[in-house]
């Protein structure tokens, strides 16, 4: 049993028993020791003429510290030099056979009892011992582990690097990450079968466990329970130590993904800042030749004599220049909100005039569209910033006039809804999907139904919400085949100034 277990007397020294000729000189020698002492203890029973069972208790001191130290078999050697001792002193004392005694076979069956329970307890504290020492080390190593993978580049891909790091760190043979993200594998260290077919089939079966017979543990690598990989390791490690490694490589993917989305959403962030300030130059760039073209074909058609094909080529030209005017003024006033730079001058207006000027200033685009006003109560009022809210008002209505089906009516609303008042466009136009209706009011996005139906540059509803932001408002809409689509418009009465975001 000795060979089954590290003695104390290894632990305590830290070196493991030597092998071969050099074990079986030490076992001859610890057992000659022990019986030495026990010999010297029966030669002093003997001339102080001590009784059997003092000389008994004294051997069995002996044959403790040997299974103790040294092992269970030396401890059997030690006893039986102990019942031979045992033997002779009572043979000394008493006219018997010894070898009859039944006392000696109890003293050997005592004393080897002994010996199995205090080597037995010896080989558990080793255990533990050896235990605490390797998981004190793997702990230093998951510590260094923790620390190295800090220091990793968030922004380069952390698979390439984590399996450099396992490797080195936890010496293991060989090593393999999936990245389910990337859809790539990292391997190091030398393997027999592929790498990339093993750790896959990890994380699409999700297979973990721990194999003591080839030394291989495999992990999927999961962010709450979202499995965002998987590594297969081979080596020497605990399942506790496996586990660890498995969290530490989730929180490096999640580490590498966050500063991945920031830097984009700082690239768009400077790319929209980018767009913002160039078509705002070229908005103020383009004022001055749209107000000669228009100067140019008003003076055209007021000098008379033009043939018909010329007045209408005049025409044209005229409604292209008011086209590129509103664009221009669109772009401006979009760059002015985003910009912070519109204050609200708030003034007492009432819903009726505002919607009475959106109407005049669109006649010629509602010209073939039937304009319904659901207004319940005429004197109804706001405080706000008449020009900002006929300009959010007139990208609504312009904007259900192009994408409305034909001879379908176009309602205009407002009502009073508690602290705010509500506007409202509704009509018959294509379902706006339900994926689209937070996005229709960014910037330059448009719906997918409406995409190929009518000509537009995606800015109009941008400028809407940002009135309607401005004002301390919010925009939404609705859309249904049956019920039509309404753009809706919620404006606190009295209004209340916000920062534009």
């Amino acid at each position: 049993m000795s060979g089954a277990y590290i003695p104390l007397r290894a632990a305590i020294s830290g070196r493991r028993p030597r092998s071969g000729s050099a074990r079986t000189a030490l076992f001859v020698l610890e057992c000659a020791s022990g019986g030495a002492a026990v010999v010297l203890i029966g030669l002093l029973a003997h001339w102080f003429v001590w009784l059997v069972p003092v000389a008994a208790l004294l051997c069995l001191l002996i044959v403790v510290p040997v299974a103790l130290l040294c092992g269970f078999w030396q401890s059997v050697v030690v006893s039986l030099f102990a019942v031979l001792v045992q033997s002779y002193l009572s043979a000394r004392h008493a006219e018997f056979n010894p070898a009859r005694d039944p006392a000696n076979t109890v003293t050997l069956l005592a004393f080897v009892l002994t010996a199995l329970l205090v080597s037995r307890l010896s080989a558990r504290v080793t255990e533990h011992a050896q235990e605490s020492v390797s998981w004190g080390g793997q702990m230093h190593d998951l510590y260094e582990f923790t620390r190295r993978t800090l220091q990793m580049n968030a922004h380069i891909e952390p698979g390439a690097q984590l399996v450099e790091l396992l490797h080195e760190i936890f010496s293991l043979e060989a090593v393999a990450v999936f990245d389910a993200d990337l859809h790539e594998t990292y391997q190091a260290g030398y393997w027999n079968d592929d790498p990339q077919e093993l750790v896959q089939n990890v994380y699409y079966f999700e297979s973990t466990d721990d194999d003591s017979g080839t030394g291989m543990a495999r992990r999927v690598v999961r962010l709450g329970n979202v499995s965002v990989g998987a590594v297969v390791l081979r080596g020497d490690t605990s399942p506790l130590t496996n586990n660890a490694i498995a969290s530490l490589i989730a929180i490096t993917f999640d580490r590498y993904r966050a500063f991945a989305n920031e830097s984009r959403i700082e690239t768009e962030r400077r790319t929209e800042q980018l767009r913002a300030t160039v078509l705002d130059s070229l908005a103020h760039a383009y004022k001055t030749p749209l107000t000669a073209i228009r100067a140019a074909s008003t003076g055209l058609s007021e000098m008379g004599r033009l043939s018909p094909a010329q007045a209408e080529l005049v025409a044209l030209i005229d409604e292209q220049a008011n086209q590129l005017s509103d664009l221009t003024a669109r772009l401006l006033t979009t760059a002015r909100l985003d910009a912070g730079e519109v204050s609200v001058k708030a003034v007492s207006v009432k819903a009726a005039d505002l919607i009475e000027e959106v109407i005049s200033s669109l006649g010629d685009r509602l010209a073939s569209s039937k304009v319904v006003i659901n207004l319940p109560d005429e004197n109804l009022e706001l405080c706000c910033d008449r020009e900002l809210m006929v300009t959010m008002l007139t990208q609504y209505v312009d904007n259900a006039c192009k994408y409305s089906h034909f001879g379908s009516p176009v309602t205009i609303g407002a009502v009073q809804s508690r602290a705010e008042v509500l506007f409202s466009v509704h009509s018959f136009s294509p379902v706006i999907p339900i994926a689209d209706r937070e996005r229709i009011f960014d910037r330059y996005y448009r719906s997918s139904n409406s995409t190929s139906r009518a000509a537009g540059t995606g800015i109009g509803l941008a400028v809407a919400k940002r009135v309607a932001v401005i004002h301390g408002g919010y925009v939404w809409v609705t859309s249904d085949e049956d019920e039509g689509t309404t753009f809706y418009a919620a404006i606190p009465a009295p209004v209340q100034k916000r920062k534009v975001q």
